[in-house]
């Protein structure tokens, strides 16, 4: 009888992506300067968490602050600071980070903003405009069931 491998893909959504935000300045998860970003529906999940890892060094060091943020949509409208590292020194290849935040942080910030916050997505300050990362998201306890929360293999 066949055993089902298919655990944490059941009940999590991992993705991982390309940071390439060729500036010096706080950035949401960007594989291209910032013109496609990386933002999760958090109206689908309970937990989020994101972790930057460092791979590419343009400067002295790379990864300087990792913040969880949250808008109104996927243009980054009325974006709010949900969580953050503090000040990092990813100063060697390989060197992450990670943060997290559940639904009712996102829910008081954004009554606290007096908005209706939905997507969150990792914001990435690094320390020169050549570095890059890899980051990864993985949102929990789904609000409804599904299969393959996570695809086994994404090749594009």
């Amino acid at each position: 009888m066949a055993q089902t491998s298919k655990h944490f893909s059941q009940h999590n959504a991992l993705t991982m992506w390309d940071h390439d935000p060729a500036v010096a300045t706080a950035l949401v998860t960007s594989p291209d300067g910032g013109t496609t970003q990386r933002w999760v529906d958090m109206a689908l999940y309970e937990h989020f968490a994101v972790a930057a890892l460092a791979t590419i060094f343009g400067g002295a060091s790379g990864i300087t602050l990792l913040e969880i943020v949250a808008a109104t949509d996927t243009s980054g409208t009325s974006i709010a600071q949900i969580v953050t590292s503090g000040a990092i020194d990813a100063d060697a290849i390989g060197d992450w980070a990670m943060v997290e935040c559940n639904a009712e942080q996102v829910r008081a910030v954004a009554v606290t903003n007096s908005t209706e916050l939905r997507y969150v997505a990792a914001r990435i300050t690094c320390s020169d405009v050549g570095d890059e990362a890899v980051v990864a998201y993985i949102a929990t306890s789904p609000k409804q069931a599904a299969a393959d929360l996570t695809a086994a293999t994404t090749i594009s």
